[in-house]
């Protein structure tokens, strides 16, 4: 998978797509990643990309021609059509739905705002989706070009090391991931559950399930209407709720009230 990022401060994601799951995925050629400053498409002696809004108001807006060149060259600079994403508050929600969908693409361009944002005329005619990562307002879209870049990536077949890693991510099937324990066994701060000591396959993924559907409950219960729950999690889920009871511990909304 090949992916474009527009952006005025290239060094920020290359630096930021060059360690960890995704460092490995391009020097496994699983992933590449390339970048392209409007200012070196500039058409004045300052290199200027921006000017201010017509109408009035504070802040400076990205201006039309230094970025459909920059389109331009990025397009033809491999034969795979670019799908482009504008980064920007106003776009739909990212989810690991929409991430799975982008990472099955050859080719995905990101298109990073600064100032006010881009002329909407370029918006209009170039770019084929906007996303955001969350309702808050960032100085640039290169924080969250980031964002897709590594959860795109990490997505590429043979990224992780174990693949089942990302079958089992929060979100990957409508809920949120179970707790996990590592060394030792026996700490101050408690113990690690006995059932995952036990060896016994089929009830450390029924505890593991349990769980999720219990974290989910308590967390994001929004998530669990979305998720159609079959027989057996509504048994576990109850199950759960029971326990949880007994224990006295609030959710998080309510104790958040």
């Amino acid at each position: 998978m090949r992916i474009d990022v527009v952006s005025l401060f290239p060094d920020f994601v290359r630096q930021c797509a060059e360690v960890g799951v995704v460092g490995r995925a391009q020097q496994r050629k699983l992933l590449q990643v390339e970048t392209w400053n409007p200012r070196d498409h500039a058409i004045d002696r300052h290199r200027s990309v921006d000017s201010s809004s017509y109408g009035g108001g504070p802040g400076m807006v990205m201006m039309i021609e230094p970025l459909r060149t920059t389109l331009q060259a990025m397009r033809e600079a491999a034969p795979e059509p670019v799908h482009l994403v504008y980064l920007s508050p106003q776009g739909a929600r990212l989810t690991q739905g929409r991430v799975e969908a982008l990472a099955k693409l050859p080719r995905i361009g990101l298109l990073c705002g600064r100032y006010e944002g881009v002329d909407e005329r370029l918006l209009a005619h170039e770019v084929d989706e906007e996303l955001s990562i969350g309702d808050y307002v960032l100085s640039g879209g290169e924080l969250a070009a980031a964002v897709i870049i590594d959860a795109v990536g990490r997505l590429q077949d043979g990224a992780l090391n174990d693949a089942a890693s990302a079958e089992q991510d929060s979100f990957s099937n409508g809920l949120l991931d179970c707790p996990h324990y590592a060394k030792p066994v026996q700490d101050a701060l408690g113990s690690v559950p006995e059932v995952l000591l036990s060896g016994d396959h089929a009830a450390i993924a029924r505890w593991r399930l349990k769980q999720s559907l219990g974290r989910t409950w308590l967390r994001r219960p929004d998530l669990l209407s979305r998720h159609g729950l079959d027989a057996v999690s509504r048994a576990l889920l109850d199950e759960f709720r029971r326990e949880h009871s007994l224990r006295g511990q609030p959710r998080q909304d309510d104790a958040a009230e």
